[in-house]
């Protein structure tokens, strides 16, 4: 059994650097579009492809059988972890721009501050217009025809993005421990699940960088036609301080596949392990000037990358109100392209043969992972009227056993809100819940006496019309709904200015099916699903999607 399962990690790493559609996901492979649970299913694999395809694998294999090695499902315990580092040390908080650091022209700096206990990590370079004007003169110097980077090689820069990830995955413990002292997520989801993820997003668009083919078009008599994918140019990103180095992968990966540059504006909440990552963007090779990174505020630095007119694009993941001036921003300049990733309100609904400890489980984890910080986050949660009570009881309970604490401790599930304005925002959510009648089933309070952890919160007999159903809390708050028909849930899940995502737990696939043709989001879950699926699904659409808008088809 483990020949086999060597066997077809070999042979799924092989189909990966054929084919950019799929990647390892631990022992529950991705093959194109077919998902493999762990276990002797793996002995189907091959089957699954192409038989040419097949027979060129085995051709491959043949001589490096000896060389095989056993992937095994890892971190799937605190027991499996390596040991944080509970303060590691800062070594970067400048500016870094044409793979120099610098100071900001203004030689002003802001606090990072530790969000577990409120004390101050340190001081970063607050990046202004002035700098940004130096990133993308820079940005736009490496663009430059003739540059190294534009005469670079698609496959180089594939290269180039793999030893990215090998760089990451050095320092992974160092990255991780980094990310939860300046985010306050706990290291073993830093670890795990973010570090993880990161890795994986660079070696998926490494695989993609020489594979983004052009057409050729007939012609009558003598003549022919062809297309190719050219760089947008210079790409401005705004990041936010949720996911501090999954979003920055999510950004840098697809543009850096496909031959553009970059200015990017990290979140002022959390600076630090993009810095760093910086630096392993120049020891990886990447040219000067190609990925520059600026610290500083939204409405200073971003608001001069989306006005910016040698920028081509803008990328941006944050809230809907920013996302309409960053639009605004970028239609008053040179109209430059835009991409957004806005706020969500999404719906989790229960229906009444759905496996109750699954649903109640997910529905905890939709809301609770991350302290809720979540932009798909299943923010409310519809019950079918018959198992409402069993539901609510169980979610109560399950929320009460969640541990808050010391983010560094393997065993914690949740850390504390980002920062104090966050913190007082979800606190502010939870008292005008129970002034709009919601009643508080558990938590609703600050957890300990310093730094802003807050305590899982659940509340019931959430009405429609409430804000705290209408509007994004970004927190540990679950809102818990009742309905009786299907019709009416659909109409309710809805009645949103979001569309980000919805999830529907039933046994019945007709239903299922049903409802991701009903709801109105962009991504739809029929659960039960593979643990932790959910997320890995997400990032094939999201992330495909950046990439077929990150170059220009030119005939």
């Amino acid at each position: 059994m483990e020949f086999i399962r060597a066997l077809t990690a070999l042979t799924v790493h092989v189909f990966r650097s054929a084919s950019p559609l799929c990647w390892n996901l631990g022992m529950s492979e991705l093959v194109g579009l077919w998902v493999l649970p762990p276990g002797f299913s793996h002995l189907f694999t091959l089957v699954l492809l192409p038989l040419s395809r097949v027979i060129s694998m085995l051709r491959f294999l043949a001589p490096r059988l000896l060389c095989l090695q056993v992937r095994t499902a890892q971190y799937s315990s605190a027991a499996a972890l390596p040991s944080p580092i509970p303060n590691p040390d800062i070594r970067y908080n400048q500016l870094f721009i044409n793979n120099e650091w610098h100071d900001a022209v203004s030689k002003k700096t802001f606090p990072t501050v530790n969000p577990s206990t409120g004390e101050l990590i340190g001081h970063v370079a607050e990046g202004d217009r002035a700098d940004v004007d130096r990133a993308v003169k820079a940005a736009r110097e490496a663009f430059r025809l003739g540059s190294p980077w534009r005469q670079m090689d698609a496959s180089e820069r594939g290269r180039l993005l793999n030893r990215l990830a090998d760089l990451v995955e050095r320092d992974r413990v160092y990255l991780a421990s980094l990310e939860t002292l300046d985010n306050g997520k706990p290291f073993q989801e830093s670890y795990a699940l973010d570090l993880d993820e990161v890795v994986k997003v660079y070696r998926y668009f490494a695989g993609w960088a020489d594979k983004w083919h052009g057409k050729t078009i007939p012609m009558d008599g003598e003549h022919f036609c062809f297309t190719r994918h050219e760089p947008v140019g210079v790409c401005g990103q705004i990041i936010p301080w949720n996911f501090p180095l999954v979003m920055q992968g999510w950004k840098l990966a697809p543009a850096l596949a496909t031959g553009n540059t970059v200015v990017m504006k990290v979140a002022e909440q959390t600076p630090l392990s993009a810095l760093y990552l910086a630096s392993l963007i120049k020891e990886a090779g990447f040219p000067p000037g190609v990925v520059n990174i600026i610290t500083g505020y939204g409405p200073t630095a971003g608001a001069a990358i989306a006005q910016h007119m040698d920028v081509d694009k803008v990328a941006f993941t944050g809230s809907t109100e920013v996302g309409h001036l960053i639009q605004k921003a970028a239609g008053d300049s040179n109209l430059k392209r835009v991409t957004l990733e806005l706020g969500g309100k999404s719906p989790s609904i229960v229906l009444a043969d759905a496996d109750m400890e699954h649903a109640v489980e997910q529905c905890h984890e939709a809301l609770f992972f991350n302290m809720g910080q979540c932009c798909c986050a299943g923010s409310r949660t519809f019950v079918e009227a018959s198992i409402y009570n069993e539901f609510l009881e169980r979610t109560v309970e399950k929320a009460k056993q969640r541990k808050v604490g010391n983010p560094f401790e393997l065993d914690t599930q949740q850390g504390p809100q980002v920062d104090k304005e966050q913190f007082e925002r979800v606190l502010g959510y939870i008292q005008l819940g129970q002034k709009e009648g919601a009643k508080l089933l558990c938590g609703g309070e600050r957890f300990g006496e310093r730094g802003f952890f807050i305590k899982p919160t659940v509340f019931g007999g959430v009405q429609d019309d409430m804000r705290i159903a209408k509007e994004e809390i970004f927190g540990p708050v679950q809102p818990l709904f009742k309905f009786k028909k299907i019709e009416e849930v659909i109409e309710r899940a809805n009645n949103t200015r979001y569309g980000l995502a919805a999830a529907v737990f039933t046994r019945d696939l007709d239903k299922a099916m049903y409802f991701t043709q009903a709801l109105q989001a962009g991504t739809v879950w029929g659960l039960p699903l593979p643990p932790r699926l959910e997320r890995s699904c997400l990032i094939v659409a999201h992330c495909s999607l950046k990439l077929l808008d990150s170059k220009d088809p030119s005939t």
